[in-house]
């Protein structure tokens, strides 16, 4: 009688312990600073603080939530699948606890940088170079780990969990190194090495494929392995499973233009983008349902079990999301919706339901297993349910119908052709009770976090963590019970492929990288950037300061610098932003959201040097109604111009036509025009110094939209 060959393995569960408490605590307080500035809204007298205005604290909450609770999350679910998908320890112990301080310490970094103003202001990837390096080091070591790991595996075939695993890896590596490529000035200050239209498509190729190969894959991969451990059945269709994946990893790069509709990038990466967002709806709901019909059979349990509760909202959220992205690449619905409230509300769809959900769902079935003992209390995890879903709901709904109304009065004109709503604040004053319904729910979410937080903390103390856990696994034993593959779908070439992992990842390098390419550099940037006859002067230094201030304080949340070619926009804010006024724009700053009217133009409106100081200085004396907070601290703050020369060394560098006479002559140059600027405020009662960051911020406002031609 044949043997069955057993095998010792000891799985490292302290580093999954380590994830999971970190992904506890970094979640509550990423939430806690996201109901923060869900409240600075309609309450702006919360901006207490210089290092606690919405425009600073946005970007925190955004990267507590992306990269420490979802981060935090997606590695806590890769280092205890693995391990049992290969039937072996991590490759190494030192690159895993490597991976678990190096990704805190980046967080605090984060944490403590960004209040402080030194931010890049890319969407998703505010950190400055030296936290960009961190970042590629830590990944590098985790992607070490991973591959390390599966090379060394027990298990000839890579199970679907895997693949994703390995597309995240390939893909964000690709996406961070790109996008990231800066010239330092200082060492919290740098310029992006792209510009203008050209800097918006490489930032937005990252920002949406961040949130495809960060914010899904692994969260796929972790939905494939936990929900069918959970509910106790085989995966629905391995074949669908394969088609999710590949058409995943392929069609996504090739979606993030459709972030720039009616803008100045070519017209044709705009109508790709829409193509192939379209396409993604067939493979994400293949997933979707590939999720859904696994819990064949198990349905009855879904009104008793909380855990597979919040597994069945993640992945129906998940559908919503990303049924919702692609249609929202259709140039009509693009034009409604586009830098309102709707986008907030389309993304917590997938921040709140399908990450923070899932999450939630894998915390309450993992923490009991690795202490070796039941949930503390099942009836405050069903309540955090409602909760988290009642929470949701109050909050996505009132941001749908906050964004509906805004993109509609935007577009709204008579049958003249005049606009119903001239006044940008009327559209502002609208969203307010929305504002605080969507604080509403926000707290409930929180508040249903800190219960699970508890919840978990008390089931940890009766247990004991088991930090190696010994078990003896069959050699011979295709997949781990509860995610094995049907029999009659073990056959064929991919099967074939899942034992041959060098080929593996050299076809999702492919894959993945075949739709940036095309898209990054388009011909028509490069020869319209050879071709021009005329360009706009470059920024004064004092202009320069002064847009580095705007940059800082994140004034980029809130307001535009993109005029779309849509006639209720030009009717509004003045001619539609051209390619060429944007040339020598490190970086971008077009913005994804308009709280505030965009200011592409808003130089050439009249408003004069006193009507801006007192607009920043207390902004209901010129706005009645505002909801911008107050920056009087630029009166009292005053600009380090240490660094001005070098700024534009550096920009020069990656193409802005500052002549060494400009550069050495900068100081003269700066003096004369910030005393310009204070002379003119003074004929109206108010003192302010020259070297004041309210001086520098009032001329790159005044600049804006005024393009003094040169000849090239």
């Amino acid at each position: 009688m044949e043997t069955t060959q057993q095998i010792k393995v000891s799985y490292d569960n302290k580093i999954v312990s380590y994830f999971a408490w970190a992904t506890v605590i970094w979640g509550i307080i990423g939430m806690l600073v996201g109901l923060i500035i869900a409240l600075q809204l309609p309450m702006p007298w919360l901006n207490v603080h210089e290092y606690l205005t919405f425009g600073r604290l946005r970007p925190l909450h955004t990267n507590a939530v992306v990269f420490a609770f979802v981060g935090n999350c997606i590695f806590m679910g890769v280092y205890y699948s693995l391990q049992r998908l290969c039937k072996s320890r991590m490759f190494c112990d030192k690159l895993s606890a490597i991976h678990f301080w190096g990704w805190q310490l980046i967080i605090v970094s984060a944490v403590i940088t960004l209040p402080l103003g030194y931010t890049t202001s890319k969407e998703y990837a505010e950190l400055e170079w030296p936290i960009d390096i961190a970042i590629a080091v830590i990944w590098l070591t985790f992607g070490a780990n991973l591959i390390g790991t599966v090379w060394k595996r027990r298990e000839k075939h890579m199970y679907v969990s895997i693949w994703f695993y390995f597309a995240t890896f390939i893909a964000i590596t690709i996406l961070h190194v790109v996008n990231s490529m800066e010239i330092p000035v200082s060492l919290f200050k740098s310029y992006s090495i792209y510009a203008g239209a050209q800097d918006a498509l490489v930032q937005w190729w990252y920002g949406h494929n961040a949130v495809a190969f960060f914010l899904t894959t692994p969260y796929l991969g972790l939905m494939y392995y936990f929900l069918p451990k959970i509910a106790g059945r085989p995966v629905f269709s391995y074949r669908l499973s394969i088609i999710h994946f590949w058409s995943i990893v392929f069609l996504y790069m090739w979606a993030g233009p459709h972030h720039l509709l009616f803008t100045s990038v070519p017209e044709w990466t705009q109508t790709l983008a829409m193509v192939f967002s379209l396409m993604l709806i067939a493979p994400s709901w293949g997933g979707m349902l590939n999720g859904l019909l696994t819990l064949r059979g198990a349905w009855d349990r879904v009104r008793d079990d909380s855990v597979i509760k919040f597994m069945v909202v993640a992945i129906t959220c998940y559908g919503m999301a990303t049924l919702e992205g692609p249609l929202l690449s259709i140039r009509a619905l693009n034009k409604v919706a586009h830098y309102t409230d709707y986008i907030v509300a389309h993304v917590h769809v997938g921040a709140l339901g399908w990450n923070g959900m899932l999450a939630f769902g894998i915390l309450y079935w993992l923490i009991p297993r690795l202490y070796n003992t039941k949930i503390y209390s099942r009836k405050l995890m069903d309540l955090h349910f409602w909760m988290a879903t009642i929470g949701l709901i109050f909050y996505v709904c009132s941001m749908y119908f906050a964004g509906l109304t805004q993109g509609l009065m935007w577009l709204d004109m008579d049958a003249e052709g005049y606009l119903k709503y001239p006044n940008f604040l009327d559209t502002v004053l609208k969203l307010v009770p929305f504002y605080y319904i969507r604080a509403f729910g926000g707290f409930i979410y929180l508040l249903g976090a800190i219960f699970m937080g508890y919840n978990l903390v008390l089931t940890a103390m009766q247990g004991k963590l088991e930090a190696n856990e010994d078990v003896l696994v069959d050699a011979n034993f295709n997949l781990e019970n509860g995610v094995e593959i049907k029999e009659d779908e073990n056959e064929g070439l991919h099967r074939w492929l899942e034992g041959k992992m060098g080929l593996f990842l050299a076809l999702v390098v492919v894959a993945s990288v075949a739709g940036g390419l095309l898209e990054l550099y388009p011909t028509s940037l490069i020869e319209g950037a050879k071709n021009h006859k005329i360009v706009v002067a470059p920024y004064t230094p004092l202009e320069l300061e002064g847009r580095d201030v705007y940059i800082k304080n994140g004034c980029v949340s809130c307001h535009s610098q993109m005029i779309r070619a849509i006639a209720a926009e030009t009717k509004r804010f003045g001619n539609a932003t051209t390619f060429a006024e944007d040339l020598y724009e490190h970086p971008f700053l077009w913005g994804s959201k308009r709280t505030g009217p965009d200011l592409d133009r808003i130089g050439l409106r009249g408003y004069n040097n006193t009507w801006h100081f007192k607009h920043l200085m207390e902004p209901e004396s010129t706005s009645k109604g505002s909801i911008m907070p107050k920056y009087a601290f630029f009166n009292t703050n005053m600009i380090d111009t240490s660094t001005t020369a070098t700024k534009m060394k550096a920009l020069r560098i990656v193409g802005v036509p500052y002549t060494d006479e400009q550069i050495d002559t900068w100081k003269s140059n700066y003096d004369k025009q910030a005393q310009k600027i204070v002379d003119s405020l003074k004929k109206d009662g108010i003192q302010t110094k020259t070297t004041s960051e309210m001086v520098a911020m009032i001329a790159y406002l005044q600049k804006l939209g005024k393009h003094d031609a040169i000849k090239k």
